[in-house]
C-alpha cells in the first residue's frame, strides 16, 4: 500500500508521519476486512473479540475488569458489548453469591458452538489477508512491531 497514493497527496510525507498514518491506514483495512467477514452473522469485532477472551477462559468465569484488560481494542463500553451477547444468548452473567458485588460472566454453549461455526472462516480471511507475506517475513514484522 502506498501512503501517498492512498491519502491521495503529491507531496513526499515525512518518514516518521508517513510510519504512523501507514500502521493506521494497515489497521484500518485489516479491522474493516475482518468486520465484513464476520457481518453476516450479526456480530461486531469487538462481540466476537469477547467471546474468543471467554473462550479462552476455559470454563472459568470472567469479570468485566478482565475482560476489558484483555480486549485488543480497548473500551469503555464492555457492559454494553456483554449486554448484547447475552440479548443473542453466547453469554450469561451471573452476580456472586458471596459478594454481590462481583459480576461473573461466561460463554454459553451456543457461543462456543457460535464460534466454532465462524472460526474457519475467520482463519481463511486471516490467510488471505496475509497471503503476500512469507512466514520469515511475517516473523520480522512481529518483532518490529513487538517495538512498540
Amino acid at each position: 500500500m502506498n501512503v501517498e497514493e492512498a491519502i491521495k497527496t503529491s507531496f513526499k510525507i515525512p518518514l516518521k508521519k508517513r510510519t504512523i498514518i501507514h500502521l493506521s491506514l494497515v489497521y484500518n483495512k485489516v479491522n474493516e476486512q475482518v468486520a465484513l467477514t464476520l457481518k453476516p452473522f450479526d456480530i461486531s469485532v469487538q462481540q466476537f473479540n469477547v467471546l474468543r477472551i471467554l473462550r479462552g477462559q476455559k470454563g472459568e468465569p470472567a469479570n468485566l475488569s478482565t475482560i476489558n484488560e484483555r480486549m485488543v481494542t480497548k473500551m469503555s463500553n464492555t457492559t454494553r458489548l456483554v449486554d448484547k451477547l447475552i440479548t443473542k444468548g453466547y453469554v450469561h452473567r451471573t452476580i456472586c453469591k458471596h459478594n454481590r458485588r462481583k459480576v461473573e460472566i461466561s460463554i454459553t454453549t451456543q457461543g462456543l458452538e457460535f464460534l466454532n461455526e465462524i472460526d474457519g472462516m475467520l482463519f481463511a480471511k486471516e490467510e488471505e489477508i496475509l497471503q503476500n507475506f512469507t512466514n520469515q517475513e511475517l516473523e520480522h514484522l512481529n518483532i518490529l512491531l513487538d517495538k512498540f
